[in-house]
């Protein structure tokens, strides 16, 4: 089964991510920000990355940045979950090599689904 990391600094949030995810029977890493998220990632690669965009120590846009830069992990499907809606924070994102972008409060059959398409 595939493994997604879910990377926001949302104790919350994450936890509803996750919760999703596993209901999908995948096997789930965690990460509360983006340095977090790229020790993670330099372990052990995930096959799709969920993150938001403003977290302490690294944000969204710098940690998806860094993800398509790295040779290990460039192919690596991102999704950003994020309540910041803006037509820049979207084109923004974009971007940065961001895959699909779902704004909080996101629909969790739309997560689902998206998350489904992007790993084929």
């Amino acid at each position: 089964m595939a493994t997604i990391m879910v990377v926001d600094d949302s104790p919350t949030l994450r936890a509803m991510i996750v919760e999703l995810m596993k209901e999908q029977h995948y096997d789930v890493v965690e990460a509360e920000d983006g340095v977090e998220a790229q020790e993670k990632i330099k372990a052990q690669c995930p096959d799709l990355v969920i993150l938001d965009i403003v977290m302490p120590r690294m944000n969204g846009y710098e940690l998806c940045r860094w993800i398509k830069g790295e040779a290990a992990s460039q192919n690596v499907p991102v999704i950003m979950c994020t309540t910041k809606s803006e037509e820049f924070d979207i084109h923004w994102g974009k971007k940065q090599g961001v895959d699909a972008y779902i704004t909080k409060p996101f629909d969790p059959a739309e997560l689902i689904a998206t998350v489904k398409r992007l790993l084929g």
